[in-house]
């Protein structure tokens, strides 16, 4: 598969977020995908990341999120 899987700490940093951001996101219903790995590990596609980071491009304030 070649995916790299990021934990938690790995991918708020590339998202430039907090940790506590990624882990309220998955209590409230992530809106960034998320792999459960066992029965505690939690891990992150960085294509996943990706993706997300492209959904919320904008081209003007005004335009709808």
């Amino acid at each position: 598969m070649g995916t790299e899987l990021l934990n938690t700490r790995q991918a708020a940093a590339y998202l430039n977020m907090s940790k506590a951001f990624l882990e309220r996101d998955r209590w409230a219903g992530a809106r960034i995908p998320f792999l459960r790995v066992g029965s505690r590990a939690v891990r992150y596609r960085r294509t996943d990341l990706d993706a997300y980071l492209e959904g919320r491009v904008r081209h003007s304030t005004s335009q709808a999120g």
